[in-house]
C-alpha cells in the first residue's frame, strides 16, 4: 500500500490519486468487449450450436446432456455437504430471507380528494436469471444473496448459471428449490439468459456479479434484457479517527484477498494510525499472495488534513463497502453500498451472514444507486381511478398544461370529460 498525505510536499500527488480513485471506471471493458460482441452474437445468431461450443471451450463441457443440472445432484451435494456447513448455509439463508421480506414494498391506495383514488400495485418480475461466479473461488453466498430476494419478490422462475459449479453451490440451490441450474459461465452464458437458446430459455432481467467477459456481455445485452448493475472488482474504503489497527489492516486484507484488481482504501487523520494500519496490511498479506498483489497495485493509505476533508474524501470515492467508527457518522454518509459500523462489524460478516445483500455497485456507482434488493426484482404499477367531482375539481388545471404543451388532444380529453353533459351520453357496450 501507499501512503499518501492531502498537506506538506506530496499533497498534489495526493490530490491526483484521490481524482484517479473517484474516476475509475470500467475503461478495463473495452479491451474485451470486440470479443464478447463476437460471442454473443454467435450466441443470438445460433443459439445452442453456439452455446455449446463456447461451453466446451471455456467451461469444459464435454456432454450437451450434463448443461443442466439434474435435481438429484443438488439434492446428493446437499446431503454430502458437511453438517456444520449445512448449518451455516441455512443461517445465512434466513438471514438473507428474513432481511429481503423487510425490504419488499407494498401495494397501497390513497384518496387525495374526493372522487380521485391513487395508488401502485407491486407486482414480481416474470423470471430471473442469477449468475454465479466459479473461477478462483466458488461462491455459494452469491447464490442466497441473488436468488433469495427474487424469491421474496415472488419471481416465479429464477434461473441459475454457473460453470462448474462446486458441490456448496449446488447444495445451496437444493436448499432454495431452484428448479433450473445450468452448468455453464462466460459471455455465453449472459448472452443465453438474454436471447434464449432452445435449452435456455430467455429470462426478463440478469443479476449477479462475474469477471470482465461476463460485465461486459451484461453491458451488451442492457438494451434487449434487464440487468442489476456492472460490478466491477471489490472495493473497501475503511474511514476511521480511532479504529483497531488489526480489525482495520484484517478487513483490508479480507477485501484485497478477492482480486489482484480489488480497490483498499484507509482514511484517517492520524498519522501514527495511518503507519500502523500500513504495516498491518504487510504482515497479514504476508502469505496472501492475491491480497498482496491488489494492496501493493491498488492499496492506499490516505492522511487527511481534517476529519471533514476525510469525510468528502469518502463521499468523493463513493466505495462499495465502507467501514466507519460509530454510528454517528451515518449523518455524514451520502454515497456508499454498504456500511460496517465499529470494530466488531467485519466487512466479511455482509459478504455472507448479516441480512444485507452483498452484491454492491462498484467503480463510483454508489453514487446514483444502492445494492441489490428485492426492489430488483419487482415492477410498480401506479393506478388512478377518477370520478366526475375529481375530474371537475383538477381537469382545469390538467387542461391548462395540455394547452401549455401545445397538446389539443390532450387538452380536449380531459374537457369533454368536464362538461355536465359527459355523464349521461357515449355509452358503453359491452
Amino acid at each position: 500500500m501507499r501512503l499518501i498525505r492531502t498537506t506538506g510536499r506530496g499533497s498534489r500527488l495526493a490530490q491526483e490519486t484521490i481524482a484517479a480513485l473517484a474516476q475509475r471506471g470500467h475503461h478495463a471493458l473495452d479491451r474485451v468487449t470486440p470479443a464478447v460482441r463476437r460471442i454473443v452474437a454467435a450466441v443470438r445468431k445460433r443459439g445452442d450450436r453456439a452455446l455449446f461450443r463456447y461451453a466446451a471451450q471455456f467451461d469444459s463441457l464435454a456432454d450437451a446432456d450434463a448443461l443442466r443440472v439434474k435435481q438429484e445432484e443438488m439434492a446428493a451435494a446437499w446431503e454430502g455437504l458437511d453438517p456444520a456447513l449445512r448449518n451455516a448455509i441455512s443461517t445465512a439463508s434466513e438471514q438473507i430471507r428474513g432481511f429481503a421480506e423487510r425490504q419488499l414494498p407494498r401495494s397501497w391506495t390513497h384518496s387525495p380528494l374526493p372522487g380521485l383514488t391513487t395508488g401502485q400495485l407491486v407486482r414480481p418480475l416474470g423470471s430471473v436469471g442469477c449468475y454465479v461466479p466459479s473461477g478462483r473461488h466458488p461462491l455459494p453466498s452469491t447464490l442466497l444473496m441473488t436468488a433469495i430476494p427474487a424469491q421474496v419478490a415472488g419471481v416465479a422462475r429464477v434461473v441459475a448459471v454457473s460453470p462448474n459449479p462446486a458441490p456448496p453451490t449446488l447444495a445451496a440451490a437444493h436448499l432454495l428449490g431452484i428448479a433450473e441450474f445450468y452448468r455453464v459461465g462466460g459471455a455465453h452464458a449472459i448472452a443465453a439468459l438474454a436471447y434464449g437458446t432452445q435449452s435456455i430459455p430467455r429470462v426478463e432481467k440478469i443479476v449477479g456479479p462475474g469477471n470482465l467477459f461476463v460485465t461486459a456481455a451484461k453491458r451488451l445485452v442492457a438494451f434487449d434484457c434487464a440487468i442489476d448493475m456492472l460490478a466491477g472488482p471489490t472495493e473497501i474504503v475503511v474511514t476511521s479517527e480511532r479504529g483497531h489497527t488489526d480489525a482495520i489492516a484484517a478487513d483490508l486484507v479480507a477485501q484485497a484477498e478477492h482480486d489482484p484488481e480489488a480497490l483498499a482504501v484507509f482514511i484517517t487523520t492520524r498519522q501514527e494510525l495511518a503507519e500502523d494500519v500500513l504495516e498491518g496490511t504487510r504482515r497479514r498479506s504476508r502469505n496472501n499472495s492475491t491480497a498482496r498483489a491488489s494492496l501493493a497495485s491498488n492499496g492506499v493509505v490516505i492522511v487527511a488534513s481534517s476529519a471533514d476533508e476525510a469525510r468528502a474524501i469518502t463521499n468523493r470515492l463513493a466505495p462499495e463497502h465502507l467501514t466507519v467508527d460509530s454510528s454517528a457518522d451515518l449523518d455524514w454518509i451520502e454515497n456508499a453500498g454498504s456500511v460496517f459500523i465499529g470494530r466488531w462489524s467485519a466487512q466479511p460478516l455482509g459478504d455472507y451472514i448479516s441480512g444485507p445483500n452483498h452484491t454492491l455497485p462498484t467503480a463510483g456507482m454508489a453514487r446514483w444507486r444502492g445494492g441489490l434488493s428485492v426492489h430488483d426484482f419487482v415492477k410498480l404499477i401506479t393506478v388512478q381511478e377518477y370520478t366526475l367531482p375529481a375530474v371537475r375539481a383538477l381537469g382545469f388545471q390538467a387542461a391548462l398544461l395540455a394547452d401549455a404543451e401545445g397538446l389539443a388532444g390532450h387538452a380536449a380529453a380531459i374537457r369533454m370529460r368536464m362538461r355536465p353533459e359527459s355523464s349521461h351520453t357515449g355509452r358503453s357496450r359491452g
